[in-house]
């Protein structure tokens, strides 16, 4: 019997036109990976010859000496720091978070973000002290060289939208100087599509999400070296045992990565581009909205609508718009990152092109209804920041479902 989980759980159904972001799901799972990861949950498996098979895939698609699969990247984050700690010493691997030895652990101050939790609170987990080069806006040779000569156990270095980009150490630089100290890197290349780069410039580990671009199943990818891949594996025996893979995630992410392999990359990008040109179109002619496209932060090979608006002229503030997309059936989520500077963003990678039509007709009929209405400009940002705390807090774990 199939099972519909929006009937049956009285679920609202999402039109994800914000990119890959966890809060909703995070991808499109492709029917091959769903046909894996389903045959597996039938069955039983060695997890150790289970998690060799995907470390030579991941070798393969990366250029790593090996790899392995942990629950998700925060937790992937974790367990190779760990491994850093503790290489592959069991008596230690159960020791954490308390590990004697060197804990230090080297971290750009641009790069202290959060990506739903702080990227040093995962540093933390593993008994290690996070250590800030540099200054938010500025991170130079002497910062980091300094830190290095004070010892560490190993360097984070986030690629993120969120990271501070001015004056940024660039990548090579950054592994090369930690190289020099003997000090390994660790790269955070959770939303990126760039399967090789880390690992050529010489990077330990690699640290990719299976379920955003990959379009897998909830899980975080590790590829770098040998012996740091076996330490980092081996944490399932201590804290990794806390946020452990599961087989359906270890099978999700070896099927994503084959596909990937062999996906047309160019067909997906015109598609893509299809959609974004259709919003350009549509969209257009709205008082006070401006229209740009707007290549990725971080050079991804994708291409997103920026809407800029000018509050005076459209009657509304950029919050207010993704406020009313958000309370629509179904919701339409938009990527919202700078809406304070009245931006908002749409991204064309998991939408159907129904459902780019769909946001279209959805964001021109909000702003129609703003003008005829004339209730926007009310909330002030301050407003919004307040609610969205509260709507946070708010979660009770039940819900009137009737």
């Amino acid at each position: 019997m199939t099972v519909d989980p929006f009937a049956r759980w009285h679920l609202t159904p999402v039109i994800n036109a914000s990119g890959t972001m966890t809060g909703i799901g995070a991808s499109r799972v492709p029917d091959e990976v769903r046909a894996t990861v389903d045959r597996i949950l039938a069955s039983f498996v060695d997890m150790d010859e289970l998690q060799s098979r995907a470390g030579t895939i991941i070798a393969r698609v990366t250029g790593a000496e090996a790899g392995c699969v942990a629950s998700c990247s925060a937790a992937a984050m974790t367990q190779t720091v760990a491994a850093c700690l503790t290489g592959a010493n069991l008596a230690k691997i159960e020791a954490i978070p308390t590990v004697a030895g060197e804990r230090r652990v080297l971290l750009p101050m641009g790069h202290m973000v959060n990506y739903g939790a702080p990227v040093d609170q995962a540093i933390r987990l593993a008994g290690a002290e996070v250590v800030p080069v540099g200054t938010a806006a500025a991170c130079e040779t002497w910062h980091l060289a300094n830190a290095l000569a004070e010892g560490a156990a190993a360097a984070m270095y986030v690629v993120s939208h969120h990271t501070v980009r001015e004056n940024e150490l660039p990548m090579d630089v950054f592994i090369g100087l930690c190289r020099d100290h003997d000090v390994p890197v660790i790269v955070d290349m959770a939303s990126e599509y760039d399967l090789t780069g880390p690992i050529a410039l010489g990077a330990s580990a690699a640290i990719y999400s299976g379920h955003k671009f990959l379009s897998g199943v909830t899980s975080g990818i590790v590829a770098g070296t040998s012996d740091l891949i076996r330490a980092t594996y081996l944490q399932h025996r201590g804290i990794g045992r806390t946020m452990k893979a599961g087989k359906e995630s270890v099978v999700g992410a070896m099927a994503a990565l084959e596909i990937w392999e062999n996906r047309d990359h160019g067909a997906a990008r015109r598609a893509e581009e299809a959609r974004a040109a259709l919003w350009m179109r549509e969209l257009a002619d709205i008082p006070g909205v401006a229209l740009s496209l707007h290549a990725d932060w971080t050079g991804n090979p994708i291409t997103r609508v920026r809407i800029a608006i000018t509050p005076q002229i459209a009657g509304f503030h950029a919050w207010e718009l993704a406020g009313q997309l958000a309370a629509r059936t179904p919701r339409i989520v938009v990527r919202d990152d700078l809406m304070e500077r009245q931006e908002l963003y749409l991204d064309p990678c998991n939408l159907t092109d129904e459902e780019a039509a769909t946001v279209a007709a959805a964001i021109r009929e909000e702003a129609e209804r703003f003008r005829a209405q004339g209730d926007g400009c009310r909330e002030s940002w301050s407003d919004t920041k307040r609610a969205r705390e509260a709507a946070i807090l708010a979660w009770s774990g039940k819900a009137d479902a009737s």
